[in-house]
């Protein structure tokens, strides 16, 4: 137990950081290798698809159930059996070569990784009070963008120097000792008394039901915009480097190379929203802006992407910088609110779940778009997707205003 009270949240926040930045290396480099895996084993885009389909879908279904299993099991466990089955899943990747057998697998990575989000958001809200944890919510999100760059550098240096399939043999073993670090490393951060449990037995208000709290909270339409950011977030992110390639003649190394624009972006971004968010003082009003922001950014996209690559992944980079804004607000930091309803894992795992069900769409989606209809129609789609998402969150305003000012 680190006694020093500084210390104890710095090393705890460090821990969450490690967790979901790892995580993001055992998740998102098939995506990244995409373009070299089908130019290797002759997939179509389609086909190429299925893996990260069958990942959204696992892992937005795994969601709900990690999230309830995150509140009634110690989260240091269920996290430590999440590392360490991400990393297997990693390992057996390196070793195939049919498509079937690959989406299997990555289905099965996909239920792994949704061991981790709701657990570490439980650990986050129980062990740190609310400016730490907001704080903690912050460079978490930040770490993830750190993960992404990770893969965007790691993914292209192991085609160039030994094949794709590296790309999944060095996360897997960084997985297995990050597994077994925070294994050892949690207790010794936890909090003698957790305030939040505290504070959900003293209101009493734990047999309410999810779909009561769901309700009153206004959380639907929130849910629909959270479904929106999924999409454009992991829908752009998984198809860039195939856009790159096929719009403006790059190889799939300098292609996968150039996504790393991405999640270096994404860290100003999400800096940024939260810069926002302390101006308007609302999540959601925060969101819309952003929502707006990439409505734009899809317009000029749309109208003069074709002009050279460089035009293209500023845009690009713009709409998912907003999400990754946009997913630290809803997804990271509403969640916190619900801890008096002792549900801050289950909420964080149905939120999370929307986040899927969009990523799920768009990974099959936009393949099957751009492949019949080609790519400025789906860029046309983006415009359309995150008008919506202005909709929804501008909808939900008032409504969760009201809900926490009641939980005040």
């Amino acid at each position: 137990m680190i006694k020093n009270e500084k210390k104890r949240v710095l090393f705890l926040i460090l821990l969450c950081c490690v967790i979901y930045c790892v995580s993001y290396l055992t998740r998102h480099n098939y995506a990244a290798a995409l373009a070299e895996i089908m130019q290797d084993l002759h997939f179509t885009k389609e086909h190429g698809s299925y893996a990260m389909t069958g990942m959204f879908i696992t892992y937005g279904v795994g969601q709900l159930v990690s999230g309830w299993l995150g509140d009634k099991v110690h989260p240091r466990y269920v996290i430590f059996g999440g590392m360490l089955a991400t990393s297997l899943c990693n390992l057996m990747m390196g070793f195939l070569s049919d498509i079937g057998s690959m989406t299997v697998v990555w289905c099965i990575n996909g239920l792994a990784q949704a061991m981790l989000w709701p657990p570490l958001v439980r650990v986050m809200a129980e062990n740190l009070n609310d400016n730490d944890y907001r704080k903690a919510s912050l460079w978490v999100s930040i770490a993830a963008s750190f993960g992404s760059i990770g893969v965007y550098l790691m993914v292209p240096s192991c085609i160039a120097l030994s094949g794709w399939r590296t790309s999944f043999f060095v996360p897997a073993t960084i997985g297995v000792l990050v597994a077994f670090f925070w294994l050892f490393s949690e207790k010794n951060c936890e909090m003698q008394q957790k305030q939040h449990v505290v504070k959900m037995e003293n209101a009493g208000e734990s047999s309410i039901s999810i779909g009561r709290i769901i309700m009153i909270s206004g959380l639907i339409p929130i849910m629909g915009a959270i479904i929106l950011q999924g999409m454009l977030r992991d829908g752009i992110t998984t198809w860039m480097p195939t856009y790159i390639t096929e719009s403006f003649n790059l190889g799939t190394s300098a292609s996968i190379l150039t996504t790393v624009i991405l999640p270096i972006f994404s860290i100003i971004s999400i800096s940024a929203a939260s810069w926002l968010q302390s101006k308007v003082k609302s999540d959601l009003t925060a969101s819309t802006l952003l929502f707006g922001l990439a409505c734009i950014s899809g317009v000029v996209l749309y109208f003069f992407g074709n002009i050279g690559a460089g035009i293209a992944v500023v845009c690009m980079t713009l709409i998912t910088g907003c999400m990754h804004g946009i997913n630290m607000l809803l997804i990271s930091r509403l969640p916190a609110f619900f801890a008096k309803y002792g549900r801050v894992s289950t909420i964080s795992g149905v939120l999370n779940t929307f986040t899927y069900i969009g990523s799920a769409a768009s990974a099959y989606g936009f393949a099957a778009v751009s492949q019949k209809l080609g790519w400025n129609f789906t860029i046309g789609t983006w415009v359309i997707i995150a008008l919506f998402g202005a909709i929804c969150c501008g909808c939900s305003i008032r409504h969760w205003g009201k809900f926490i000012k009641q939980e005040d």
